[in-house]
Order: structure tokens, then C-alpha cells, then sequence
């Protein structure tokens, strides 16, 4: 079984200690510092542990913080994942700022089955502009638990309808079921590459920059 603190899954193989999950031998210098963020039991070690390892989290147990890394190929470039898997409960929201502040892209994660998880992710991302004293940054929404389809209270459009205003990428997914839980991953490395600073020095994000108005609807 896999053991990530008090957390497990079944595997074939065990999960190393650091946490790295490695998928190609190739080097590279492209590194993208990701932190999953949402409420309690959204399924954020879900989401990132299928990413990793390729399993599932059938045990909730609650996560202060793990941090892993995986090497992927996005758009034929190979690219260093650092996944910042953090807590979602109140007690330790004072971590947050040092998390907002770490991470250069975002996965703000939500349960369709929980109304209130859909409502915290507009204060996180407020709190993530605050700390890093911008108008944007690299954000991708995320409604995790969609199989749950007889218990869904946040119906596909309101989460449409957010991503919208805020001018970023959406997904519905599902970690048991393996639903757009890598394409979440690699929209957010495509949001930091858009982001990052052009030629001239300036800086997406920052309020002379124009906002290009543009959402991605998956």
C-alpha cells in the first residue's frame, strides 16, 4: 500500500518517502511550483496522489501539508511538477499566506457536493491576489467528485459561470474515476507559461497589463 502521512492507498509499488514520481530520465531545467488549494475533504490529496502515482484515495484522513514531484512532457516540452498538497482546514489557514506565496500557479479545488467548498474558493483566490499583489495569476478551477452525480449541489454551469469572471481555465473532475485529472495539471503549467514575464519586462497580472478576457470552458 501507498502511505503518504496517515493517508492510504492500494499500489503495485510502494510510494518513496520523497514523493517523487518519476516518468521520464530525461533532465530539464523547466520547473513549475504548483499548490492545491480548497476546503477540507474536496479531495485535493486525490486529485494530486492520482497524479503522481496513478492511485486512488479510498480513506480520508486530513492533510497538513506533503509535498511531491513528477516529471511530465507538456506540449513536447518535459517539465518538473513541485505539487504543494495542503490542508484545507480552518485551523491552519494562518500556513495559507506562506503556501500563496510559494506557489506560482494555483488549482483551486471545490466539491460539487458541497456548496459551501464552491463559495470558499472566491475568498482563496482573493487571499492569493492580495498576496501576491496582483490583478491575475495562474489559477485553474476545479468541481472534483463529479461522479457523484446524484448528489451534486453546484451544478457544471455556476462553476463555468466563475471561471468566466475570473478569466481562467475550468474542470470538473474526479479522481476516483480518473476524469480530467491530468489535463488540470497541464491547463495550469500552460497558465504559468502564458503569465510569465515577456520580453520587454512586463509582467501579467500587475495592473498595466491588459487582461486578455479569455476562459478556457473544458
Amino acid at each position: 500500500s501507498v502511505t503518504r502521512g496517515n493517508i492510504h492507498a492500494s499500489s503495485a509499488a510502494p510510494l518513496q518517502k520523497s514523493h517523487v514520481a518519476t516518468m521520464a530520465e530525461g533532465k530539464t531545467n523547466l520547473e513549475y511550483k504548483l499548490a492545491v488549494l480548497g476546503s477540507g475533504a474536496v479531495g485535493k490529496s486525490a486529485l494530486t496522489i492520482r497524479l503522481v502515482t496513478d492511485n486512488f484515495l479510498d480513506e480520508y484522513d486530513p492533510t497538513i501539508e506533503d509535498s511531491y514531484r513528477k516529471q511530465v512532457t507538456i506540449n513536447g516540452e518535459v517539465a518538473l511538477l513541485d505539487i504543494l498538497d495542503t490542508a484545507g482546514q480552518d485551523e491552519f489557514s494562518s500556513m495559507q499566506d506562506q503556501w500563496m506565496r510559494d506557489g506560482k500557479g494555483f488549482l483551486l479545488v471545490y466539491n460539487i457536493t458541497d456548496k459551501t467548498s464552491f463559495d470558499n474558493v472566491s475568498a482563496l483566490r482573493d487571499k492569493i491576489l492580495r498576496t501576491k499583489d496582483a490583478q491575475k495569476v495562474p489559477i485553474v478551477l476545479v468541481g472534483n467528485k463529479c461522479d457523484l452525480v446524484n448528489e451534486r449541489v453546484v451544478d457544471t454551469e455556476e462553476g463555468k459561470n466563475l471561471a468566466s469572471q475570473w478569466g481562467c481555465p475550468f474542470f470538473e473532475t474526479s479522481a476516483k474515476e480518473k476524469i480530467n485529472n491530468e489535463v488540470c495539471f497541464d491547463a495550469l503549467v500552460m497558465e504559468i507559461q502564458k503569465m510569465q514575464p515577456t520580453e520587454n519586462g512586463d509582467k501579467p497580472g500587475k495592473p498595466k497589463k491588459k487582461k486578455s478576457g479569455l476562459c478556457t470552458i473544458l
